[in-house]
């Protein structure tokens, strides 16, 4: 005798105010950037946009992040668009740009820009220019902190061939120049050795095919890719997950899951921008060297955007 799966749980709409006590808590989506089809940034769809996520049940905002494509915008696209952000946020302690650059003395520029802004906080990638020792990340972190603002640490081994291991972590906690990391590494058990070596360290979950695992190890924030497309669902999986509701939690994220895992894949910028023009949201064009999904890829993505919206999720 077969049964019919569990249907996931239509989430509700998500209660108005900011509950959070760090600016780094909760839910901040790193926001996807909406493109003009000449590859202009459009400004107006991106404050709507980041006004749309906050009404929707998410905390704040990411700006400037990969899923930003902020590799590709020059110098006022750039600050422009942390201008816009905090504007449309109505508040800069929902506004964390990432600041990430070659050179420490530039990520250290772009955290003031971010200070003068009003932003609340910044996220700091580790030097990504050559594959840097510690002493040299220590050196980075610290000269960012200087812009007054609290820096959260983003560890992405995969891309940047620099690991902030738990132990660096602690190092770069109590030097003062880190309140929190946003864990990419896709190594859950990390979340026990941080919390041991750096009990005041902040965990935020970095990668969204991860989310409950984290989430049931104690991170206190999540910076997320699939909301842009589908919010008031991904609010709702996560706050389950850290009130440990597994009642709720878990069957969402069996349903979610096909489209959280683009979210660590090459191909996630695109893979949330397509899945946000099904959702009718702008998505948009990537500028170069990134193009549209074509082929399996896209149809994998497609199919699995096309069945969480036919169930309900958004």
């Amino acid at each position: 005798m077969t049964h019919a799966p569990t249907p996931a749980p239509v989430p509700t709409p998500m209660p108005g105010g900011d509950t959070r006590t760090r600016p780094w808590h909760g839910i901040m989506v790193a926001t996807t950037l909406p493109l003009r089809e000449d590859l202009s940034v459009d400004y107006d769809a991106y404050a709507e946009h980041v006004a749309w996520l906050i009404a929707n049940g998410c905390d704040g905002v990411v700006p400037n992040g990969s899923l930003g494509e902020y590799q590709t915008l020059d110098h006022e696209e750039r600050a422009r668009v942390v201008r816009t952000a905090v504007e449309a946020a109505g508040d800069g302690a929902r506004v964390m740009p990432g600041v990430a650059a070659y050179g420490s003395a530039e990520a250290r520029r772009w955290a003031d820009q971010a200070a003068e802004a009003g932003a609340g906080s910044v996220l700091l990638l580790p030097p990504n220019a050559f594959r840097a020792d510690e002493q040299t990340v220590r050196a980075h972190y610290a000269e960012v902190a200087r812009a007054g603002l609290p820096v959260v640490a983003y560890n992405n081994p995969y891309d940047t061939k620099v690991d902030l291991t738990p132990a660096l972590l602690a190092r770069l906690h109590g030097d003062g120049s880190i309140v929190a990391v946003k864990e990419f590494s896709g190594d859950v058990r990390r979340a026990y050795e941080i919390a041991e070596l750096a009990p005041g360290l902040d965990l935020l979950i970095g990668a969204d095919d991860v989310l409950l695992e984290l989430a049931l190890a104690g991170a206190v924030g999540w910076i997320a890719g699939y909301p842009n497309a589908i919010p008031r669902s991904c609010a709702t999986l996560y706050r389950a997950a850290v009130a440990g509701d597994l009642a709720t939690a878990l069957p969402l994220y069996k349903s979610l899951h096909p489209l959280l895992r683009w979210d660590s894949k090459t191909e996630f910028v695109q893979a949330i921008k397509l899945s946000m023009d099904l959702a009718g949201r702008p998505g948009g064009p990537t500028r170069p060297p990134r193009f549209p999904l074509t082929g399996e890829t896209g149809a994998s993505v497609r199919a699995a955007t096309e069945k969480a919206l036919a169930e309900g999720l958004n």
